[in-house]
């Protein structure tokens, strides 16, 4: 994007909307995003970070007036300069405390992130429950930038840090009065939700007659502290900002962030609460939905790239269908999550097996009509003569076995090992024994127990032809059970990687929630607020215990797929051990 866009507007009747034009930029990013943010009143020096973190001097439109310049919020994509294949995500909010509409405000502002629980839900059950530790799980890191800083960073006489002047700042005051009360609220909340924070302090960024021209200024007219802390602050986002993941780990890239901005508008504009647990699961379904047909698309364009050189040895089907079946099945998982029951995994096997068998069948038909045409031609002069009726003369009929014999010969030595070769041969040669069965009669060289002899024999050889076309279809069917077999080992394969690692995620999840919970509790016996401490240590204890049933239920999920893997390998080698012996009692 060479400028930012609105990403979420506002309608004439006042409920919020997401732009079409920024959803379509958003529908075409597959790469994954790290989604930087900013909040706070208008006119503070906003839309400059975000430009700078962009790395241009113009873009986000800088407010030089009493009103605020950004309405709704907007949105850059960029490279980001740092993570290769990763694209960063600016949004710059509207400006709180705009003079038209401070008279509007539904609250004050020191309670928007005090009622974060109330506006939005984790899980859709147990609407009383504290959310706090789920949050932290997926929360952005959280940096404090202070503009215009003229005081010394001090606290008791002694020198501080700009992260030690962010803590010193939050510390609580004990007491139980509303005025403590509302001095402690967003004090806590931001020590709840959000563990990892840092500090800026941005001095002035040059003379005051020249702040409403920044985006015009020369860098060399700024002051050089603040140039200085700018690009720490820009070094830091692009060092410690994550890419986005949803609830359980997964990896957001633009479309999905696109689609989560659209599910959580609307759902806030039909005034529902939005519940993260149910807008991962809608994502989810999107997301496996799609990820079906993207694996299916990859498997179809490589088949059907192999059926222009059909007719094949089933041994040059059968490998590439395995190949593409595993690169469908790679496909799918780069895009699939939450297919905890395995339900758009197993759409996508059965998907692939029929699209197989179609393949086959066309192979097969191909194969027909190679065969067909190659008997047709090589069996032309022996049709020629019994249009003429060469054959019926004394020893007519071993002058047709001959040529029927050469005929046989010369197909065998083209179609090698056609698949349908053994099959089309069948059908010739009934079709001839019709022709056969007269001119073996006709012929008045041979004695009555002779022609008893040739017409034995001749059934005899019918009967063998016919053998072999049932043992080559037999044959066939287990290569492509076989076939079916591995493909079906290599998704189980990829699907436990997969489950395995979504397992690895959730455990780091739940890992940084509880190391969140233990600072905020030091935090508070720091503060000497023991109660509070004693409260978190039950909620510490909570936390404990939810994390284990949901890693036991994620671990009962994988070992029900494991169970259903394991009775799919049962019946494949049922059929197999059913087969083999078929095969011997037909030789």
């Amino acid at each position: 994007m060479d400028k930012p866009v609105c990403l979420i507007d506002t309608t004439s009747d006042g409920k919020l909307c997401v732009r079409e034009s920024a959803l379509q930029i958003l529908q075409k990013i597959e790469q994954p995003v790290v989604v930087v943010s900013v909040v706070g009143l208008y006119r503070t020096g906003k839309s400059y970070l975000m430009n700078s973190l962009a790395g241009k001097q113009t873009g986000f439109a800088l407010g030089n007036t009493i009103q605020s310049k950004t309405k709704g919020i907007w949105m850059w994509c960029v490279p980001h300069p740092t993570k290769k294949e990763t694209t960063l995500v600016l949004l710059d909010t509207e400006g709180l405390g705009d003079v038209e509409k401070i008279c509007v405000l539904p609250k004050p502002r020191v309670r928007y992130v005090a009622e974060l629980t109330e506006l939005i839900k984790v899980r859709s059950s147990d609407e009383d429950a504290d959310d706090s530790s789920e949050f932290v799980k997926f929360f952005p890191n959280f940096i404090w930038a202070v503009r215009d800083f003229t005081l010394e960073r001090k606290i008791d006489g002694k020198d501080a840090s700009e992260n030690e002047y962010l803590e010193f700042a939050l510390k609580l005051k004990d007491g139980l009065s509303k005025k403590v009360w509302e001095y402690n609220l967003p004090r806590q909340c931001i020590q709840k939700f959000f563990p990892s924070r840092k500090c800026f302090t941005f001095p002035f960024p040059t003379a005051p007659e020249n702040v409403s021209r920044l985006e015009s200024l020369d860098r060399a007219c700024l002051s050089p502290e603040f140039l200085e802390v700018t690009n720490r602050f820009c070094k830091l986002v692009f060092q410690e900002s994550q890419v986005k993941k949803l609830k359980d780990g997964y990896t957001v890239i633009g479309r999905v962030f696109g689609n989560l901005a659209k599910t959580y508008v609307d759902t806030i504009s039909s005034g529902a609460v939005p519940c993260l647990e149910n807008t991962v699961i809608a994502m989810a379904m999107i997301e496996n939905e799609a990820a079906v047909k993207d694996g299916l698309k990859v498997y179809q364009s490589g088949m059907d790239k192999l059926k222009n050189s059909f007719p094949l040895e089933l041994k040059d089907v059968s490998p590439e269908h395995q190949r593409l079946s595993s690169m469908a099945t790679q496909t799918f998982m780069k895009r699939s999550f939450r297919d905890t029951d395995g339900k758009y995994l197993k759409s996508l096997e059965e998907n692939i097996t029929d699209l197989f068998h179609g393949y086959l069948s066309q192979n097969e038909q191909a194969s027909k009509r190679t065969c067909e045409d190659l008997l047709l031609s090589f069996s032309a002069p022996m049709t020629a003569k019994l249009q003429q009726g060469f054959y019926i003369q004394p020893g007519g009929y071993d002058l047709f076995c001959k040529d029927l014999e050469d005929t046989v010969e010369k197909f065998k030595s083209q179609v090698k090992k056609e698949v349908k070769a053994e099959e089309v041969l069948n059908v010739f040669r009934e079709q001839k024994s019709v022709d056969s069965k007269a001119i073996l009669q006709a012929d008045k060289q041979l004695t009555h127990k002779q022609k008893e002899i040739k017409e034995e024999q001749m059934k005899a050889a019918l009967l063998n032809q016919k053998i072999q076309a049932n043992e080559v279809k037999q044959q066939q069917l287990e290569w492509r059970m076989d076939a079916e077999r591995r493909s079906y080992e290599e998704r189980m394969k990829q699907m436990k990687e997969k489950m395995d690692e979504e397992m690895k995620l959730h455990k780091m999840q739940a890992e940084h929630a509880m190391e969140s919970k233990l600072k905020e509790q030091a935090a508070l016996l720091t503060q000497g607020f023991k109660e509070r401490s004693d409260r978190m240590t039950r909620e510490i204890e909570g936390l404990k215990m939810q994390s284990a049933f949901s890693q036991c239920n994620r671990e009962r999920e994988f070992a029900m797929m494991m169970e259903c893997n394991r009775r799919q390998e049962e019946l494949w080698n049922a059929i197999a051990q059913q087969s083999a012996p078929k095969r011997r009692n037909k030789k």
